[in-house]
């Protein structure tokens, strides 16, 4: 009799588990449903947009984000800007580079509550290392002036470089303000 309830456990858990998958879309179903959302999206349907990338949100992070987005902007739903932080956050926590700029961004310009720079320099500073350059211009911004970071002008430099050769106007406008960099003087020559 005990062998029995162990065997009935571990059949009763498959049989949840099996019940679980069969409601999970595969990757065709899942790109499918991304496409009719960006083919809403792209024709001003935002509300049909919203709600098929929604339906999707749990299993793809382009969808989750352009959920955040949405919310953030008020496009198809009424704008949120604390549930498309939280929404964002999820996204850049998994690892989307454009969702760890969006979020950095937020949280730079207090979308959903006071600002906090120092809460995004580390989501900016990710998705710049990763080449993102709207990451980049906001994080060169932030070294420029020295807000929650210690003002470095290198840094600034270089961020704002990545960014202008990106396409970035602004930050091309920025980096031509900043000056040339200082060059190091030469080590004087000891004296013996």
């Amino acid at each position: 009799m005990r062998a029995f309830f162990p065997r009935l456990a571990g059949a009763m858990f498959c049989v949840v588990l099996l019940g679980a998958c069969a409601g999970t879309p595969n990757h065709d179903q899942i790109q499918a449903a991304f496409d009719a959302g960006l083919k809403a999206y792209d024709a001003g349907d935002y509300k049909t947009a919203y709600s098929t990338w929604g339906d999707i949100e749990d299993y793809d992070l382009a969808a989750l984000r352009n959920v955040a987005l949405m919310l953030r902007k008020g496009e198809g739903i009424a704008k949120d800007p604390k549930t498309a932080l939280r929404k964002m956050a999820r996204a850049a926590d998994l690892g989307l580079v454009t969702a760890q700029a969006d979020l950095g961004e937020m949280l730079a310009n207090g979308e959903a509550g006071p600002p906090d720079v120092a809460a995004a320099v580390p989501w900016l500073t990710s998705a710049a290392a990763a080449g993102h350059p709207i990451a980049a211009f906001e994080l060169a911004k932030i070294y420029d002036e020295g807000t929650a970071v210690p003002q470095d002008l290198l840094k600034a430099r270089l961020l704002y470089k990545i960014a202008a050769e990106a396409g970035i106007a602004d930050a091309a406008k920025r980096l031509e303000a900043l000056g040339p960099a200082p060059t190091a003087s030469p080590p004087a020559a000891a004296k013996h």
